[in-house]
C-alpha cells in the first residue's frame, strides 16, 4: 500500500510516517499544505492519503477540501482525514457526497499504530471509517423527530458499529452474536429508517448518514 502523508506540523507528520513505515506502508511523499498534497498525489497516484483537517493558509478546512478534490480526481485513492476536534458535522460533510474510501478519525488515536493502519487499509478498500469517539457522542444527541429514536438499544449498538465502518462479521465479533443475528438487526434498521430496497452497501451508507445527521 502506497501512501502520501499531509500535515503542517513536522513532528506529527514524521510521527505518522514512522508509524506507517513500521506497519509496512510505503510512504511515497509528504506534504505540509494542501497545494503540495495535491501535486504529490498527481505525481505519485498513491493508494491512500493521510490528511490533516487544518492546514495552511487559513488552518480551517483545507484538509476537507483537499480530500474532496482527491476523491473527485482520483476515485481509487482512499483518504483518511485526521482532526484534533470531535465534530460530527465535519464527518458528515466529508462522507455525504462520496462516502466510499473516506475516513475521519481523531489524532489522539493515530499514535496507536494498529488503529491508524487498520483505518488506512479500510479506506483503501473503499470502506467508510468514522472515529468511534464521534459515534459514541452521537448516541447521546437526538432530535425530537429523529428516526434513529425508533431503534432498539441493540439496534443502536449495531448502527454505531456500522458507522465505524465494521462489516457484519466485524460487528458479530465485537458484540459476540452470530452473523445471522447481525444481518437481522441490519435489515430491521433499514426498515425503521425508511431506507428502500437497494444494494446493501448503499443502504449502509445512507444509514450512517442518517445516524450522523441525528447528532
Amino acid at each position: 500500500m502506497r501512501a502520501v502523508v499531509a500535515d503542517d506540523t513536522l513532528l506529527t507528520r514524521e510521527g505518522i510516517v514512522a508509524l506507517l513505515t513500521a506497519g509496512g506502508v510505503d510512504v511515497v511523499a509528504k506534504a505540509g499544505d494542501a497545494t503540495t498534497l495535491m501535486s504529490q498525489v498527481r505525481v505519485h497516484r498513491p493508494d491512500v492519503c493521510v490528511v490533516d483537517i487544518r492546514m495552511p493558509p487559513t488552518h480551517t478546512d483545507e484538509g476537507l477540501v483537499a480530500a474532496t478534490a482527491i476523491r473527485s480526481e482520483f476515485p481509487d485513492t482512499g483518504v483518511l482525514v485526521l482532526s484534533h476536534y470531535i465534530e460530527s458535522a465535519y464527518a458528515l460533510r466529508l462522507i455525504q457526497e462520496q462516502p466510499e474510501g473516506i475516513g475521519y478519525i481523531l489524532k489522539d488515536r493515530i499514535f496507536s499504530g494498529d488503529v491508524l493502519i487498520d483505518s488506512l487499509r479500510r479506506v483503501a478498500e473503499a470502506e467508510t471509517v468514522v472515529d468511534p469517539t464521534i459515534v459514541a457522542r452521537l448516541l447521546h444527541k437526538r432530535r425530537t423527530d429523529d428516526p434513529v429514536q425508533a431503534l432498539s438499544e441493540r439496534e443502536h449498538e449495531v448502527l454505531a458499529l456500522v458507522a465505524e465502518g465494521l462489516t457484519n462479521q466485524g460487528i458479530s465479533r465485537r458484540l459476540f452474536i452470530t452473523d445471522r443475528t447481525v444481518e437481522a438487526h441490519v435489515r430491521q434498521i433499514f426498515t425503521k429508517l425508511g431506507l428502500d430496497e437497494s444494494s446493501d452497501s448503499n443502504r449502509r451508507v445512507l444509514a450512517v448518514l442518517t445516524y450522523l445527521r441525528s447528532g
